[in-house]
């Protein structure tokens, strides 16, 4: 890992998954979660001031990106949650079958290196009557903004810890052996390529 990986990107990442707009979008998604959840992605904390403790059995968080995790720890510190954190792939989640109630993901699947064997791993531990929670960026609606996205995509993952603007995040739940229950989809403000948002609630097909 280069300096640039270790040092800079988690601030730099930290700083974009804080602006207003995102954080309007967290907070329509996470107060949701219940029970036993796991959080896929969890970075460097940003969601944990929106889970609502009352209704938390437990809560884990999963990255592979261990620089993440000082500024995850003292946001969990500051959010007044115990949370278990799992440095660890989504594309192999060590965790039993039908483990959780609730599996919170946002702006994660971007850069996930195989998407699709990661939402066959979320289906597994999640619990049959249990739903994912999601919201995450990518393909735009508009082929103008498509085109941009798939112009930019190779210039912009290295620069962005492998995240791509052009994933079909629809289409990769479904791949992956989940249903979409309900979903809203805009564009958050911000150059059009890097803003489309999808946000919803899935279970397993």
């Amino acid at each position: 890992m280069n300096l640039y990986d270790r040092y800079l990107l988690p601030y730099l990442i930290d700083l974009a998954c804080g602006i207003e707009p995102v954080q309007r979008q967290r907070a329509k998604v996470v107060p949701q979660a219940r029970g036993k959840v796991l959080e896929i992605g969890i970075g460097t904390g940003r969601n944990l001031p929106f889970y609502d403790a009352r209704k938390l059995e437990s809560l884990s968080g999963l990255d592979p990106a261990a620089q993440m995790h000082r500024l995850a720890q003292k946001r969990m510190r500051k959010a007044g949650l115990n949370v278990r954190l799992l440095t660890l792939s989504a594309e192999e989640i060590s965790e039993a079958d039908a483990s959780f109630d609730t599996l919170v993901m946002t702006f994660t699947l971007c850069s996930i290196p195989d998407p699709v064997k990661a939402v066959r791993e979320m289906r597994r531990v999640l619990k049959p009557d249990g739903r994912l929670l999601f919201c995450e960026h990518g393909a735009a609606p508009d082929a103008s903004v498509r085109r941009w996205q798939d112009r930019l995509t190779p210039i912009w993952k290295p620069l962005a810890g492998g995240c791509h603007l052009n994933r079909d995040i629809p289409a990769l739940l479904r791949a992956g052996g989940l249903r979409i229950e309900r979903m809203e989809t805009m564009y958050l403000p911000g150059p059009r390529p890097l803003t489309f948002n999808y946000w919803g609630a899935a279970a397993r097909a």
